[in-house]
């Protein structure tokens, strides 16, 4: 989903403007529109801008989506930051104060309280900072601009540090967003930034486009953040109708939707234990003095009753009740194992909540393995079977339900520090082809 994130410095009012924006907008195949400073504050019906419903806002901060999905979930707990729920993905839209570096810095203290809040949640923070990130991306002439000041940017390196956020456009030299001439003087900045959730990194990109500000079709004077996420959206509901017949009961009334994603339909049914599982009690359970261990997503319980023929205290548990794995009582486990779960579940906000749950039935120091289907397995499978694309991996069957995304053990890492649990660097090796793992440990306190 390709998203465009622009102060438009109050000119969407303007028919010139908002053709040229739309007409933007349709060249680049834009599907969510984050604007700051979008038109006049004491303006109180949005202008409308072809092709998207207003999904909400003011002319402080405001937000489009395209009409053929679904309105995110809007809303302004500042006049100077928007929090758009896009899917598993919550965005903050920014405009910090212009004017003053100690508003800058409260703002970005309450932005890494909100982002604590959101209890690790994949994370987009983006629109006008108002400052230079680094002291090379604010000049005046030729020497280092002191608009912003160094406790701002000690303040916005907590921030970034806090929610492991990393700045997507931070290259070398500056892609300046902002240029002015002051005094004579030329007056740059990059202003306009994009603080990314780092486990995204990989499967996102962020491209500022300065032809806004100065193609012969500008439209305004800041570069605009083209930011192409692993996002699908939903289709918009059809606003002629009610509901749809198909969700209605035999009695006339309005049935609950069904569930679009159903991963216990990935698990396979085994007369024998996994390799993994296999691999776990040769190599893992004797240098990591495990005596009972938890099989998190154990789907039909085969590798259940592997453990526990090897001598393990052993329980199983997982949430599809057909499977008959209810959620155990006791915590306190030496060892969790997670089997070709992370790589089913069809976002890494639900990654990263399986991966926490797993960690809550861990004693303190007690370790986690996690084993997932490779990329290159995964690629190979979606070539060969015509999967589709949804999110950040494919559906491997629409029809039912499922969904598959390869992880390396890099993914894995970055996900599993969101839930507390640390790499185990000299942890010994599991020999699995076509599969990625990682040995994580729970702190002791």
């Amino acid at each position: 989903m390709l998203l465009a994130s622009v102060n438009l410095n109050q000119r969407l009012g303007a028919v010139g403007a908002r053709s040229d924006l739309a007409a933007w907008l349709r060249e680049h195949g834009v599907k969510v529109v984050l604007a700051q400073e979008p038109f006049k504050p004491a303006d109180r019906t949005p202008p409308v801008l072809g092709g998207f419903t207003f999904a909400g806002g003011d002319g402080h901060l405001a937000a489009w989506i395209s009409e053929n999905l679904a309105p995110p979930a809007t809303s302004s707990p500042r006049t100077w930051v928007q929090r758009i729920e896009l899917e598993w993905l919550l965005v903050l839209q920014v405009h910090l104060d212009a004017y003053t570096g100690a508003s800058r810095r409260a703002q970005l203290a309450e932005l890494a309280a909100m982002a604590a809040a959101e209890d690790g949640r994949p994370l987009l923070v983006c629109g006008d900072f108002n400052l230079a990130p680094r002291p090379e991306d604010g000049l005046f002439g030729e020497e280092v601009s002191t608009f912003t000041t160094d406790m701002e940017r000690q303040v916005l390196r907590q921030l970034m540090q806090a929610a492991s956020l990393v700045d997507t456009t931070a290259g070398t030299p500056p892609a300046f967003t902002f240029e002015r001439v002051r005094a004579g003087r030329r007056s740059r900045f990059r202003c306009d930034i994009a603080l990314l959730s780092d486990h995204l990194a990989a499967t996102a990109s962020v491209t500022p486009d300065a032809t806004v500000r100065s193609g012969p079709k500008a439209f305004t004077d800041h570069s605009a953040l083209l930011i192409d996420l692993p996002v699908t959206g939903r289709a918009a509901e059809p606003d002629d109708v009610l509901f749809a017949l198909s969700e209605l009961d035999g009695q006339g009334s309005a049935a609950p939707a069904p569930r679009e994603y159903q991963p216990h339909k990935t698990a396979m049914s085994r007369q024998a234990p996994s390799p993994a599982s296999r691999a776990v009690t040769k190599h893992l359970t004797g240098p990591l003095a495990v005596r009972s261990v938890l099989d998190h997503g154990c789907g039909r319980g085969a590798d259940v009753a592997h453990y526990r023929s090897a001598g393990l205290d052993a329980e199983g548990f997982d949430p599809h009740d057909g499977f008959g794995w209810p959620r155990p009582e006791r915590t306190g486990f030496d060892l969790v194992t997670s089997m070709f779960v992370l790589n089913v579940l069809p976002d890494p906000w639900q990654r990263i909540q399986a991966l926490k749950d797993a960690a809550s039935f861990v004693r303190p120091g007690g370790h986690v393995v996690v084993v997932t289907r490779s990329p290159e397995e995964i690629a190979k499978a979606a070539a060969d079977g015509g999967w589709s694309a949804h999110h950040d991996g494919f559906w491997s069957s629409r029809s039912k339900g499922t969904f598959q995304r390869g992880i390396d053990a890099g993914e894995i890492t970055a996900l599993a520090l969101r839930a507390g649990l640390a790499p185990v660097t000299d942890a010994p090796v599991l020999p699995l082809p076509g599969v990625c793992h990682a040995v994580l440990a729970k702190s002791r306190t």
